[in-house]
Order: structure tokens, then sequence, then C-alpha cells
């Protein structure tokens, strides 16, 4: 048996009392690969989603004996998928202790949070084949990395604008591509929709929603700003692309499900993942964690781009330790981390942009550092990248970069009215869409393309080198507060182009339509 054990909850973390020992909970079991996934790199070769989980999806010999092993435990199955490497069981309290070692209790989060069902030890893994078992505490993972504006913003941007000033690929607007959107709360209104692409004088995209673990489109709570901002920065950027917007829980369970639906979704076939929601990578329950990593292994080897939000609360990631943490998912090796800027401009030119940090007027700063847990990869080698905690030679956090400060933000619309919203939450679905209109013009998917961006370097971005977002400064080349920098779309379709996986044919679709004002071009009124 592999019995690995999790340190103590967050001290934020009540205990109220032992659970029913016979109520039923529902859990995930996330199984290994049948065999080893191909190492994803640009240009790679993109498998069909069918291949891909017959050679690299669950082994039916671990299914057919983690079976057994559940009816041994009076659990029942409700459903297995073996590309997602997922067997859902359903038992008592008592079965999941006798199965996993685990004692399950109420919780809250502080004195005054909702209750939820948890354990303070991470579940025994009684079989090898078993990475983790989700599902046994339902403590919330993360948080929406959206800001609002505590004080008058100085300039605010409409995403068409941004596309402009960061030089967005011409004649593409993401056409053939699918953005899949994965969201941990909140929901939206298709009439804001349509309202809001209207007032950019374009044609909004298609969008859809898809329900994983109970998870819905309910709009009317605080995460509505994220799912909005989500929806109408990518949207406006790559109107001619399908979006999915995957809604889902707010536990390690229900964003492994997510990510691994949309990963693997054959109807809707996912080219873009666009996360914004994190949480401080040492929060999370190491198995949560490896179950996240190997979905996001997966939706890279499929030749899909992650693009995740670095978080927007500098240097801790909101910790209150003082030392320097990054946020998970966006410190996984396997993602396009996005950090923030503060960015202004006079007409169609950027006048100045620095690395965002408005801490001191509590308006956050970009997320970035380097990570504890995962190694530093190869492409990040020549970088520079600071030893991290106890010398540990870390993945440094984010890749890349895009405005995010608050006071520089973003216009657009939230359960029927008009805002300017800013923070990482912004930068991953700027950079989502450009990705998907890099995909339109070169033919084929980025995939995992970080060795495209850093051997592309200085040429395709805007080298950010002032500012700070605490323990981190912003320097020549690769930091840890944002990254290469921000984009220069047309530098770095032309950087693609040139590297060995550019595409010979460059379709020529009817660009996005140019902005119609409602409100003042680059300033906030």
């Amino acid at each position: 048996m592999n019995v690995s054990t999790r340190s103590t909850l967050p001290a934020e973390v009540r205990y109220i009392g032992p659970h029913d020992p016979n109520a039923t909970v529902d859990v995930t079991l996330v199984l290994r690969h049948r065999s080893t996934p191909p190492v994803a790199a640009w240009p790679q070769a993109t498998m069909a989603r069918a291949d891909y989980a017959d050679q690299h999806g669950a082994d039916p010999a671990d299914v057919e004996r983690l079976r057994t092993f559940s009816k041994k435990h009076g659990m029942r199955e409700l459903d297995c998928h073996m590309d997602r490497r997922t067997l859902h069981l359903s038992g008592s309290v008592q079965s999941m202790k006798g199965a996993f070692g685990v004692d399950m209790g109420q919780y809250a989060m502080g004195s005054s949070g909702a209750h939820f069902i948890g354990c303070a030890q991470e579940p025994t893994l009684p079989d090898p084949a078993i990475i983790a078992v989700l599902g046994l505490d339902k403590r919330p993972v993360a948080t929406a990395h959206f800001r609002k504006p505590l004080t008058q913003p100085i300039n605010s941007f409409t995403p068409l604008q941004l596309g402009e000033l960061y030089q967005f690929p011409a004649d593409t607007d993401g056409a053939g591509q699918t953005i899949a959107i994965i969201e941990l709360g909140g929901g939206y209104q298709q009439t804001d929709l349509d309202t809001y692409f209207s007032g950019l004088g374009i044609k909004g995209p298609t969008v859809t929603s898809v329900s994983v673990d109970g998870g819905s489109n309910t709009p009317g709570g605080d995460a509505d700003g994220e799912v909005m901002l989500d929806i109408e920065v990518a949207g406006a950027l790559a109107p001619g692309a399908k979006f999915v917007v995957y809604f889902t829980t707010n536990t390690d369970q229900g964003f492994y499900n997510a990510i691994a639906q949309a990963a693997h979704d054959t109807t809707n076939k996912p080219t873009v993942i666009s996360i914004s929601w994190g949480g401080p990578e040492d929060s999370w329950a190491p198995q949560g964690r490896d179950a996240l990593e190997s979905a996001l292994q997966d939706a890279v080897a499929l030749g899909i781009t992650v693009t995740v939000a670095a978080g927007d609360a500098g240097f801790t990631d909101g910790e209150t330790d003082g030392k320097p943490h990054v946020d998970f998912p966006s410190s996984s090796p396997s993602v396009l981390a996005c950090g923030g800027t503060k960015l202004t401009a006079s007409g169609t030119s950027i006048s100045s942009e620095v690395v965002w940090d408005e801490t001191a007027t509590g308006n956050g700063a970009t997320g970035g550092g380097v990570s504890t847990v995962y190694a530093l990869p190869a492409w990040q080698a020549l970088s520079n990248v600071p030893a991290g905690t106890a010398g540990f030679k870390g993945r440094g956090v984010p890749d890349v970069s895009g405005d995010a400060d608050p006071l520089t933000g973003y216009q657009i619309r939230v359960d029927g009215k008009d805002v300017v919203y800013g923070g990482t939450s912004a930068v991953a679905p700027l950079w989502a869409a450009l990705v998907a209109r890099l995909n339109q013009s070169l033919g084929r998917t980025l995939g995992d393309g970080h060795v495209a961006l850093y051997e592309a370097g200085k040429a395709a971005f805007r080298d950010i080198t002032e500012g700070g977002n605490g323990d981190y400064k912003a320097a020549v080349g690769w930091d840890a507060c944002t990254g290469l920098g921000s984009p220069n779309g047309e530098a770095l379709l032309t950087a693609l182009r040139n590297s060995s996986g550019g595409a010979t044919s460059k379709p020529k679709p009817k660009p996005p339509g140019k902005h119609k004002p409602t409100r003042s071009a680059g300033r906030h009124k």
C-alpha cells in the first residue's frame, strides 16, 4: 500500500464533528495511464482522442481489479471513463474508511464559512493503479483571479483595443477553433453577452455550457464576474471560435473532472483551455494536485494549449506567512502561466507597460515566483530562474503576461452593468484567444508551445523591465513577475512559422469587426 500524508488542514478550517457513518459519499478514483503519454512539445504530432484513449487511457486490467475491490467494500459503481482514467464510486462513510483509511468529519472555513465534508489525512491508496481518491474532501480548492478596482481606474480598454495594442495577427478570428473555459461557480446570461458584443460592433461567438459533477450555469453571484470576464475577453478577441464553458464544483474532484472532460470531449474537441481559478500550490492535497497534473498532461498531449491565471496577490499568493508562494495550476509545467502588467496607451500605441503591483492601494499584484513542487523544465534552463525554497530548482512562474491591473482594466458587462475588471483572470482568456488565432493561421494547434515561445524570446514579446511583485523584480528577459513579457502577436506568429512546426498554408478569414465605441477609447469614464 502506498500511504501518503497531508500536512494539517489550513488554519482557517474548523472541525465541527464527525460525519454520519451511514451517509453516502461519491468519489472519483483517478487511475494511472495505461502507458506513458508522449512528451508534448512543439511541433508535436497530434493524436486522435480515440487513439489516445486506447493507448494511454486506463488499463482495463486495473479497472477490473478495482471494481472487485470496491464491491468488497460495499461500493456501487456510478460510471467509468477509460479515456479520462476515472472510476466513479458511491458508498457509505464507513465503507470509505475501510477502503481508504480516512476518518471523515464536518468542517467549516473560518468562524462563519460554509460547512463541508472533509478528512484530516490523505486517503491511503490501496492499489498502485490509483493516482488519487477525490471526493472525500469537499473543501473549496480555488479562488477566481479577477479584481474589481477599489479606486477610480486611470485607463480602461475593450478587449478589441488590447488586441490592437498587442498586435494580434490580422485576418484571423479564431475560426475552426474551440476554446474551453473551466468555471468553478457563477454563470452568464445570453442577453448580457448579446448586448456586450453588439456594443463592440461585432457578432459574438457561439457559447454553450456543459454541466460537470452537478455544476451548472447559475448566474446571480459574485463569481459571475469571473465567468463574464472570461467569455467576453476571449469572445471579443476570437469571435470566430466556438466557446464551451464547463461548469463544475469548487473541489479537487470537480476541477479534475472538468479538465479531463474538456480534454477528452469528442463532441466539442477543444483546441485551447482557459483557466482563471487557482490556489496556493502548497494548499492543495498532494493527490488532488497530482490528479490535476495528469489531466493537464493529457490535454497538452492531445495538442491542447492550456492558459492559466498566475494569481492576483503578489509573491505570497495571498498566504500570510510572508514567504513566497506560487499558484496552482499555473505552476504546472504543462500550462502556459499568465502573469499581469499595468498598461497605459495613447491611441493604438502602448505608452508604458510595467509589472502590475497595486499592493499599496489594495488593488492586487501579479502572482509569480518559483514552484516548490515541479522541477525546472528544460525550456527554462537558460531563463535565469532564481532558486526557490531551500534552494530547490523549480519551475518559474509565469511564462507570459498581459494587462491585468484593475486600474488599467477591461471594459466588460456583468449582470446587466458595464464595469471595469482586472486580474490575471483576464490574461488567461486573452492568451487563449491569441493561441486560437495562431492555431487558425498556422493550420495546426500550438499544444505545449513552451519550447517555441522561449526560443522566440524578445522578438515575439514586449519585455517588461520595470516594477516587481514583492520579492521578485522585473528584468531583461524572463522574470518571475511577467515571464517573457506581453505579446506581440504578429511577431509571435512569424516566429512560429519560422520554427520547424510552421505550416505552409495560411487561411484568410474575415477579420473581427472594428470596435464601435460606446465609451471613451482607452479612458474610463
